[in-house]
C-alpha cells in the first residue's frame, strides 16, 4: 500500500523499476569481467532502492512481489499501481537499453 498519494507512488515505482532493469541489463549482458560483479551491482541497487523507496511506496520493483501479498491480505485497491508502474518501468528500460546499445 502506498504511504503517500498514488501518483507519487506510481512515478516512483516506474523510476525504481527503470533503474533496476537498466542495472540488470547492463551488468548481465556485457563482457565476462562485468558479469562477475553483476550480483553485487544488482544486489546493491535493490538495497539502495528499498532504503530510498520503501518508506514512500514500498519499493516493489516487481509486479509479482506486490501481487501475492495484496491478494492474501485482500488489499487490492492499489494493486493496479504496482502492476502497471513496474511493467511500464521495465518497458521503458528495455527500450532505453536497446536505444543506447545499438
Amino acid at each position: 500500500m502506498p504511504v503517500y498519494s498514488w501518483p507519487q507512488s506510481f512515478i516512483l515505482e516506474v523510476l525504481l523499476t527503470f533503474i533496476l532493469l537498466i542495472v540488470i541489463l547492463n551488468s548481465s549482458t556485457e563482457d565476462n569481467q562485468t558479469k562477475s560483479f553483476a550480483g553485487i551491482a544488482i544486489g546493491s541497487t535493490v538495497c539502495l532502492e528499498a532504503m530510498f523507496g520503501g518508506p514512500i511506496s514500498g519499493a516493489s520493483m516487481n509486479p509479482a512481489r506486490s501481487f501475492g501479498p495484496a491478494v492474501i491480505s485482500t488489499h487490492i485497491e492499489y494493486l493496479w499501481v504496482y502492476l502497471l508502474a513496474t511493467t511500464l518501468g521495465a518497458l521503458l528500460a528495455a527500450r532505453a537499453y536497446k536505444y543506447l546499445n545499438t
